[in-house]
């Protein structure tokens, strides 16, 4: 039986490759799932770049930057599936909440205001707020920076942002090594239950569906084991039909909760797959709306758009050059093709599209597929803005920073 290594990290959205392995899913298909788990996302990244492991369960701009050499010499990868949307929060100091006060967590402006209020009065204290992402290259830290900018606060100047592996994110809490942080889940809920971290603000409110983690291949691998890579694809596809089952969240619950994935109490886990967070310790479940998409609405659908929203972001904030050619090596990386080809003829939905106008639908309706009836939610930007594939470089002259 083939056998695909997988390199993960320990948070909620590594919930697919987990399910496919621990049910017999991927067995199922003729393919042998061994996940292994590392601590930080360079470390992931490096296995798989160095052949140790054979897929990954990466940040989609990491797998963007590793492709196009934008730290490193370049590997270039292949994304022919997202293992879901969302999934982070951020989370500050109680002391920093206090001082914001108060606000509906489903209001992302009002946050950002507070936020970025509190921000410039810190830094003309003389001591600017220090804010945690994963990665320099991850979605955390341009859903940041985006939300940040629109809110009145320069991400460059105003704050001061750091990277912190999200296993570690409670301590730097605690310590007072950071204000505050973007990560996912579990680890907001970790920082809330010790008392250390009050959750203000989620992801999925500064773009409803944001892209987040994929499973990335090197394109080498895509090339030579095409119908064993097929194979994962439906095994990963049958199991995000089972995660979004509410009557077996508890049990997925449990399964990441061991020590081999999350390590994590199980309670915690299962708030994130229901779209339920404690924001603040001893306080109830608060509903947040489409907390973690995992599988509905063609969730695992690569869409070539959101590759080219994040180099836009790349380019905004230096991190990447605004070459001609940029977007649509960007866009490379994501792979709908490989994707249709998995779930053909699987009475999977397939979209017709491998694009779309980011931000453009404020109500659910139907799109068009080639398999299916395809229903997509509201993915909308909490400014209003839109991005649209066909005009970049409009896109580009309206996002340049002051």
């Amino acid at each position: 039986m083939s056998v695909f290594r997988i390199g993960f990290l320990p948070l909620v959205d590594c919930v697919l490759p987990v399910v496919a392995h621990e049910l017999g899913l991927a067995a199922a298909e003729g393919v042998t799932i061994e996940p292994i788990r590392d601590p930080s996302w360079a470390t992931v990244r490096d296995r798989l770049i160095y052949g140790q492991t054979d897929a990954a369960h990466l940040l989609a701009p990491l797998a963007i930057a590793t492709s196009m050499g934008l730290d490193r010499p370049a590997v270039p990868l292949g994304a022919p599936f997202m293992l879901g949307l969302n999934g982070n929060a951020v989370t500050v100091t109680p002391r920093v909440a206090a001082l914001m006060g108060r606000q509906a967590i489903e209001d992302a402006t009002a946050v950002g205001q507070r936020l970025a209020a509190l921000a410039r009065n810190r830094k003309a204290a003389g001591r600017r707020l220090r804010l945690a992402v994963v990665h320099r290259y991850s979605s955390h830290n341009y859903m940041l920076r985006y939300w940040l900018a629109a809110s009145g606060c320069d991400p460059d100047r105003d704050v001061e942002i750091v990277v912190v592996p999200p296993p570690f994110v409670a301590e730097a809490l605690e310590s007072g090594e950071i204000d505050g942080s973007c990560v996912g889940e579990p680890w907001n809920s970790v920082a809330v239950e010790r008392g250390v971290g009050v959750i203000v603000a989620a992801t999925a409110r500064i773009w409803s569906r944001g892209v987040e983690k994929l499973l990335a291949f090197r394109r080498t691998t895509l090339e030579e084991r095409a119908d064993e890579v097929g194979a994962l694809i439906r095994a990963l596809h049958e199991a995000g039909r089972i995660v979004i089952d509410p009557a077996r969240r508890g049990e997925i619950a449990a399964l990441l909760a061991r020590p081999a994935y999350i390590d994590q109490p199980a309670a915690l886990i299962e708030r994130a797959l229901a779209n339920r967070m404690t924001l603040v310790h001893g306080e109830a479940p608060t509903p947040v709306r489409d907390f973690l998409v995992l599988h509905r609405e063609a969730a695992n659908f690569p869409w070539r758009s959101q590759a080219m929203w994040l180099y836009s972001q790349m380019v905004r904030w230096g991190h990447a050059p605004a070459a001609e050619d940029g977007f649509d090596q960007a866009a490379q990386v994501f792979r709908p093709d490989i994707y249709r080809a998995a779930l053909a003829g699987t009475g999977a939905i397939l979209p017709s599209a491998s694009a779309k106008v980011e931000g453009a639908i404020a109500e659910p309706r139907g799109v068009g597929s080639v398999s299916g009836r395809l229903i997509m939610g509201p993915d909308r930007f909490f400014d209003g803005r839109l991005f649209d594939p066909d005009d970049l470089a409009g896109y580009l002259a309206g996002s340049s920073p002051d």
